[in-house]
């Protein structure tokens, strides 16, 4: 049976930040590239029936923003610590052990373990090109190989292509992949979802808002609808992550607004949660954002989007 290996070196990462080599994240450009080669392999038929990535940030990151882009859940991802760091023997350790009913595979990792992999797999056959280079950042091979995952060894495969983020599209098709326009981000950044968490305190319904991520005003949980999860899970997620808050997110929304972002309108979906779990401020990630429990009254005019008013006030009338 042929198989399909995919290697793909992680992104661009940001070298100024202060951090140790496992924790260096990506560069926007990195993040942008990742998902330019998940559109790829998204239009081209190749998305993988297994992802293993190296735990380290900036090859986790290049995993995850690839899969999303593929219009996959990340959560599929398998994270080997033996990836990050590994010599070619570590990589083929790791290849022997995939299942035998995974026909197209994609590794996500570092150089020069993954550049001298390809080496070996091909024989030699994987040249540089004119800058010297196999597998610059972002950069995919395609390979094929005959044999078992179990029986992978030296020169067992043949190179396909090799895919440099470079020439690939800047931007990005919508709605879906075969689509002709193009936009400044991935499709599923268009579509969001958002929450208006609230609790009941003495038989009042109280609203909880927060500062901006830049503090400059007063929101409500929103973030992008993460491929992989319903709007409800997504809401609840950017609840968690903006608010520190867990709770029950209604299953019929309050409504919708839309805004202009990345060049286009980004619609939003808007749930209702009741809160029943607040986490402690010293564990709340987020917690430089601040929040507050107002009354609805008070969240209707002070947070920043103006069609939230009449939901937040549809909210307290449901919990009369």
């Amino acid at each position: 049976m042929l198989r399909e290996l995919l290697l793909l070196r992680h992104g661009k990462s940001d070298w100024n930040i202060n951090t140790d080599d496992f924790n260096r994240p990506l560069k926007d450009r990195g993040k942008r590239a990742a998902q330019r080669m998940g559109v790829w392999l998204a239009t081209h038929n190749k998305i993988p029936d297994i992802i293993i990535s190296s735990p380290a940030e900036r090859a986790l990151t290049t995993a995850e923003k690839c899969c999303k882009a593929m219009g996959q859940g990340s959560d599929n991802i398998l994270q080997q610590q033996k990836v990050y760091l590994a010599d070619t023997s570590d990589l083929l350790q790791v290849l022997r052990k995939l299942p035998a009913s995974a026909n197209r595979v994609m590794l996500v990792g570092h150089n020069p373990g993954l550049e001298n992999l390809l080496t070996c797999l091909t024989d030699g056959a994987a040249k540089a090109e004119e800058d010297g280079k196999l597998l610059p950042t972002a950069t995919l091979a395609l390979l094929e190989i005959e044999l078992n995952w179990s029986d992978i060894k030296q020169g067992s495969a043949r190179l396909k292509r090799i895919i440099r983020p470079r020439t690939l599209p800047k931007q990005f098709p919508w709605p879906l992949h075969e689509a002709k326009e193009r936009r400044d981000r991935p499709a599923y950044y268009y579509n969001q979802s958002s929450t208006i968490p609230y609790r009941l305190r003495d038989g009042e319904c109280e609203i909880l808002i927060v500062r901006s991520s830049k503090k400059k005003h007063w929101v409500v949980p929103k973030g992008i609808h993460e491929p992989g999860l319903t709007s409800q899970q997504s809401a609840a997620k950017e609840a968690l992550e903006e608010a520190g808050v867990e709770g029950s997110v209604k299953a019929k929304a309050l409504g919708r607004y839309s805004y202009q972002k990345w060049g286009a309108n980004c619609i939003v979906e808007v749930y209702a949660m009741e809160v029943s779990h607040v986490i402690e401020e010293s564990e709340w990630e987020e917690r430089h954002r601040t929040r507050q429990w107002v009354s609805p009254q008070q969240a209707a005019s002070l947070v920043r989007q103006t069609e939230l008013g009449p939901m937040i006030m549809a909210l307290e009338k449901s919990t009369n």
